[in-house]
């Protein structure tokens, strides 16, 4: 960065990226206000999560109750002060159950995100809106998963398709790899993107997971020949490219900035928030949208950056969602790392590696550390930005953490 002067927030206030709607001198975009008065409003005070592996004896609600209890204790914060709790509408563990069990006091906020794993950056978002507001001033919010150990949501034939599946399910999409590998032949067909491209994601994130002694995939190295010849799970999709199937939980603590300076870790704020569901979305695989390659992130993307003091070019580390190596390319354009279409050269040359152009899932992501539908990222965006990554980035100062692309999704942007 540059010795320009900084603002209060103490980022360099950036021009706008390309996807910014001009405004005409002296009037504000709808919502302005409200967008300014959350800017780095609340920091994230505690993060806290349990052992990721295939199975782990505890259920859901044990395994949630630890990782909250140890982000409180991460934060300095009494359970009994917590009043405010968000997550995910596929969580089995509810706000009610998890607040007896660990003891906190009255709950003012309590809310739920739909659509899996683009719900994790939302969960934030909706805390640090209620704290901001006077709603709450201690949130919690946490995801707990027995995936590895459990039920696939989709073998479940006792429950009626929604409207969308009805179209799917039928002729052989029957998974969410089933739909992204559609996505990623059509990416394929019409921009050049090869399995070497899709391999330098699965590499990236193999290589941070082999330095986090958290992660699932610690000290298992990949190569280019275990991927290339790896089986079949989806054509065009490997082994390799599919996220891992977890049984863990992780939980994350949200108060104003103001008390997270008090707290006994470093802030790291809450600079800007989105979610997006673009126009005539059709689950993952997009088909009534104009372009089904124009996913969720496209949307989320331009509200994030509009009350963001910094763009894409200053972004020092990122957390993408990687449910499926293809959905980096895509998420890379359309957070606006780069041009329409150019995603999977992007991957190229190390990009992805530290000491590359854009560090990615420096815990090694839901590719390689675990997946529990997203929430690992922003545990590990708050570890790069506190300095305590294992594959820690020098002098990172701003971090994106994005959710699910593909289904409609949210986004954070973090700095200290």
């Amino acid at each position: 960065m540059d010795s320009a002067p900084r603002p209060s927030g103490g980022l360099l206030r950036r021009s706008a990226p390309q996807s910014h709607d001009a405004i005409p001198a002296g009037r504000k975009r709808p919502g302005f206000l409200a967008r300014s008065l959350l800017k780095d409003a609340t920091a994230i005070a505690g993060i806290g999560q349990t052992p990721f592996a295939k199975r782990l004896p505890e259920s859901e609600k044990t395994l949630a109750c630890r990782a909250i209890l140890a982000a409180l204790d991460d934060a300095g914060i009494a359970p009994s002060e917590v009043d405010a709790f968000a997550s995910y509408t596929m969580e089995e563990t509810d706000e009610v159950e998890v607040a007896k069990a660990i003891g906190a006091g009255d709950v003012t906020f309590f809310s739920k995100v739909g659509y899996g794993g683009g719900g994790s950056c939302a969960t934030v978002a909706h805390l640090a809106a209620a704290i901001a507001t006077g709603q709450a001033s201690v949130g919690v919010a946490w995801r707990s998963r027995k995936r590895g150990s459990g039920p696939r949501p989709w073998t479940n034939t006792r429950v009626q398709l929604p409207t969308p599946a009805q179209w799917t399910r039928p002729y052989g999409l029957l998974r969410p790899a089933d739909e992204i590998g559609l996505l990623a032949r059509r990416y394929m067909h019409e921009y050049g993107a090869t399995r070497d491209h899709f391999f330098n994601v699965a590499l990236a994130c193999r290589n941070r997971a082999n330095q986090n002694p958290a992660a699932m995939m610690y000290e298992r190295p990949l190569t280019r020949e275990m991927y290339m010849t790896a089986r079949w799970i989806s054509e065009p999709l490997c082994l390799f490219d599919n996220c891992l199937e977890t049984d863990g939980a992780l939980a994350c603590v949200v108060v104003s900035a103001q008390r997270a300076r008090d707290c006994r870790r470093p802030p790291v704020y809450v600079h800007s928030t989105a979610q997006g569901l673009p126009a005539q979305h059709h689950g993952m695989v997009n088909y009534w949208n104009d372009d089904p390659l124009t996913g969720p992130a496209w949307t989320a993307a331009r509200q994030l950056w509009k009350s963001a003091d910094f763009g894409p070019q200053d972004v020092d580390v990122a957390q993408i969602y990687d449910a499926f190596t293809p959905l980096i390319p895509l998420s890379l354009e359309g957070y606006g790392f780069c041009a329409r279409g150019e995603g999977a050269a992007f991957t190229e040359g190390g990009a992805l590696e530290i000491g590359g152009r854009l560090p990615l899932n420096t815990g090694g992501g839901g590719l390689s550390e675990a997946y529990v539908h997203g929430f690992n990222l922003i545990t590990e965006g708050v570890g790069q930005l506190r300095g305590t990554s294992t594959a820690q980035v020098p002098g990172a100062a701003t971090c994106l953490v994005t959710a699910g692309e593909g289904v409609p999704t949210s986004a954070l942007l973090l700095r200290n």
